[in-house]
């Protein structure tokens, strides 16, 4: 009668497997370390000479103050111009990228076959991978010229409408993407199920699909407005470098007092200046170091750097309320 066989050793000698796993954790971690700390010391350079600017120029003139002419005396550092810029053109750019990058994700997830989707996803992100400044030089010298001649023809070379409108084609990509990932994530049971009530492709879509990802849609649409917000090349090939307020216009409705109101074709068909720009035309100017022009650029840099943060926060948070576990 034979001996029962003895239990396969499946620990085996793991000594140089746990040498080389031991090698790779310490990569990923130094990786990890040193992002953080690149983090970091970009934060603390720009505090270093924000603090300097900060000494020669008060807090409050700086976030409320209604003129930018840093090289230009009398000198003015308000930075309400560069914000209102930044703020037009990243308008401009969500009203076209997230309706169009969230319905091209729809179809990419619930309606395109499998080879659509393997032409048309690799097609989006090429676009992505466009240089920023093409888009620019594009905006300067087709949208605006057909936009004069078409739609409004008193419309400036450089001005706002064109740069959203770049701006805009420029992030559907990314819109598209990481919202077609969010769907796709979402189990075919559910799908099924609204099938199985009775309900139509479209109802599915829009019912079930999207808001059981809607964690990822909208994080998809704060990265996209965060990128916008930071895009440099489009708005200074097709915006230009004029750093302006609206005019506040008046009218009176049925006698009444006067009504201020700011017209649309003083926000999207004049020049501007972004946050960006601002930080662009400060570092090829003439200015010598040291000077409170020069250490505004970095105070523009760390206001920047505080709302795409803010932006990125916001979507952490929303990610994380709104996730669904499957």
């Amino acid at each position: 009668m034979s001996e029962p066989e003895s239990p396969p050793d499946l620990s085996g000698d793991r000594g140089l497997q746990s040498v080389r796993e031991k090698v790779y954790g310490g990569f990923f971690l130094l990786s990890a370390v040193i992002s953080v700390l690149t983090t970091i010391a970009i934060v603390l350079a720009l505090l270093g000479d924000t603090g300097l600017f900060f000494n020669e120029v008060s807090v409050v003139e700086f976030l409320t103050g209604l003129d930018w002419s840093p090289g230009i005396s009398p000198k003015e550092f308000g930075v309400l111009p560069l914000v209102y810029g930044t703020v037009v053109v990243t308008i401009g750019a969500s009203a076209i990228a997230l309706p169009v990058g969230l319905l091209t994700a729809i179809y990419l997830s619930e309606y395109a076959s499998p080879r659509v989707r393997s032409l048309l996803k690799p097609a989006l992100e090429v676009l992505a991978g466009v240089p920023t400044v093409v888009y620019g030089y594009f905006a300067l010298v087709y949208v605006t010229p057909l936009v004069r001649q078409y739609l409004f023809p008193s419309i400036s070379t450089f001005n706002a409408f064109s740069a959203s409108f770049m701006m805009g084609i420029m992030i559907i990509p990314m819109v598209a993407s990481l919202s077609e990932d969010a769907m796709s994530a979402v189990p075919d049971a559910l799908r099924n199920a609204g099938y199985g009530l009775g309900a139509t492709k479209f109802n599915v879509s829009t019912t079930i699909v999207v808001p059981a990802a809607i964690s990822g849609i909208v994080s998809s649409f704060i990265l996209a407005v965060s990128r916008a917000i930071g895009e440099t090349m489009i708005v200074v090939v097709a915006m230009g470098a004029s750093a302006r307020l609206p005019a506040v216009r008046e009218f009176s409705l049925f006698g009444a007092a006067q009504i201020p109101y700011v017209h649309p074709a003083d926000v999207f068909l004049e020049p501007g200046m972004t946050m960006t720009v601002g930080m662009v035309q400060v570092a090829l100017s003439d200015l010598a170091g040291g000077t409170a022009a020069y250490h505004s650029l970095f105070a523009i840099g760390l206001t920047l750097f505080f709302i795409t943060l803010v932006m990125n926060v916001i979507s952490d948070v929303i990610a994380s309320r709104y996730r669904e576990e499957y």
